[in-house]
């Protein structure tokens, strides 16, 4: 919504400032220079990048004009559901998640987290460490050590198609500049004729240049940095998820194990500490929350 926000203001102020000149917009309008740039700037794309890589340019430029995956509630949901798995752990031993890990889309357990089993990515971090855990024979460091490489290499996929519409970006003022050169060659080809007509070829020439420079600056390169800023959110969370479950793992009690994730949790969407622990005691049965809450009963009155 706010990128949406502000390619109107970008683009409205250019417009605005334009006509407080005594400008004429249709000087700025030159088809001819937008194929130009446009076309080269989407074939260098298509020349520097496998076909994955631009499915998720695509999927990266739409997630751009939607809100935050990542919101508080959703970090809400996400702690509550690592404290019921690692409760059932706690209670039932760790092989009694083997059926909710083998098959999560038809566990109890996490079939009520949508958004959870929905991302492939997510699930199977957290299944496929639990797996792990479950199986025995792996440390606690070594097995912290493979999520952090886990972590890395997706953040480092999602990050190519951030590099690559920057990339593009990039190239937009010198594509002008071939625009603009191709338009003063058009237009030498125009001397001595009427000087309206070489009026007209050089402005389209100087529109080019325009236009290579405000798309790089006004609008693919603000959509490549907030497609960054979308790979750093899922980065975050993935580093949630990983602090609860090496700490339970190192023999953290799983409400514990919960509040140190939630202490990682980045600070614009971080909930509080009673907003996480009455989530989990409405839905876990909190038998390590009634001391807390005793304690804080006590301590009220």
């Amino acid at each position: 919504m706010f990128a949406i926000i502000g390619i109107v203001v970008v683009f409205g102020c250019l417009v605005a400032g334009y006509l407080m000149e005594h400008g004429n917009l249709r000087v700025l309008f030159q088809p001819a220079e937008l194929v130009i740039i446009g076309g080269a700037a989407a074939g260098t794309v298509l020349i520097a990048n496998p076909l994955q890589i631009l499915k998720e340019i695509v999927g990266g430029i739409g997630a751009v004009f939607g809100s935050s995956k990542f919101t508080k509630q959703r970090y809400i949901e996400s702690l509550k559901m690592m404290y019921e798995l690692l409760q059932k752990a706690r209670k039932e031993g760790l092989v009694a998640l083997e059926t909710d890990i083998e098959a999560p889309e038809k566990s109890p357990l996490f079939s009520k987290y949508k958004d959870f089993v929905g991302n492939h990515h997510l699930r199977d971090f957290v299944c496929d460490t639990m797996r792990m855990a479950v199986s025995g024979g792996v440390e606690v460091f070594d097995l912290d050590q493979m999520l952090d490489a886990d972590m890395e290499v997706h953040h480092h996929d999602a990050a190519e198609p951030v590099t690559a519409l920057s990339t593009m970006a990039d190239s937009l003022p010198g594509l002008g500049i071939v625009a603009c050169v191709l338009g003063v060659v058009i237009t030498m080809g125009a001397l001595g004729g009427p000087p309206e007509e070489i009026g007209h070829h050089v402005a389209a020439a100087l529109v080019g240049t325009f236009l290579g420079i405000l798309l790089c600056y006004g609008l693919v390169g603000p959509v490549a940095s907030r497609m960054g800023k979308t790979t750093e959110e899922e980065h975050a969370f993935l580093g949630v998820l990983r602090v609860v479950m090496i700490a339970f793992l190192k023999g953290v009690a799983p409400i514990m194990a919960v509040e140190m994730g939630r202490r990682v949790v980045p600070g614009h969407v971080r909930p509080s500490f009673k907003e996480v622990e009455q989530a989990c005691r409405n839905r876990g049965g909190s038998a390590e929350a009634a001391p807390a809450a005793a304690d804080a009963a006590a301590a009220g009155g």
